[in-house]
């Protein structure tokens, strides 16, 4: 792995958190009511918000591609959060409850980073931006396959491998964001 990368990764990620815990601090965790349909279709409209902007070339909004790629990080915990959570579990969680489900998530990513990184010769790196966002966009499109299939799946991954998938690409294009490529 590009030395550089295991860094970036991080100082994204904390950038990432920092906002997520601020937001709970603020809103408590209201996103509990989301079923993950629901965190699915939040993550499909931010993912076609940049695609739009990529297009064409102009946003009418204040908040650009790099906000809406941190969202993308952001929904994809509570994806994450929400899939191991039950019905039976309260609405409201506590600030360190949520802290460390964020952080536990986030070193599975990291584990998956390595072992893809490794397989995959960082290919990421050479992508196009427009690309990342496409596989984005494909990943969404292959959860709600599997979600209107209700999690049954013959041979692919399930839900929670394409959030885990699409927050690292996510972080791709933050980091290809950062260095200006």
């Amino acid at each position: 792995m590009n030395p550089l990368t295991l860094p970036q990764f991080q100082a994204e990620i904390a950038r990432c958190r920092e906002l997520f815990l601020l937001k709970t601090a603020d809103y408590g965790t209201a996103w509990r009511v989301l079923r993950p349909s629901s965190v699915t279709d939040q993550l499909y409209i931010k993912a076609r918000r940049i695609r739009s902007i990529e297009e064409k070339g102009t946003q009418r909004v204040a908040e650009g591609i790099e906000s809406e790629l941190v969202a993308l990080v952001n929904y994809s915990i509570i994806g994450l959060m929400q899939l191991e959570l039950t019905d039976a579990d309260p609405a409201e969680l506590p600030a360190a409850a949520v802290a460390a489900a964020y952080d536990r998530h986030i070193a599975e990513n990291l584990r998956l980073l390595d072992a893809k990184n490794h397989d995959y010769d960082e290919a990421w790196r050479q992508m196009r931006p427009s690309s990342i966002t496409d596989l984005i966009l494909m990943k969404l499109h292959r959860t709600r396959q599997i979600e209107d299939q209700d999690g049954r799946t013959r041979v692919s991954e399930g839900v929670d491998a394409n959030y885990r998938d699409i927050l690292n690409y996510a972080v791709f294009a933050l980091i290809r964001l950062r260095e200006g490529t």
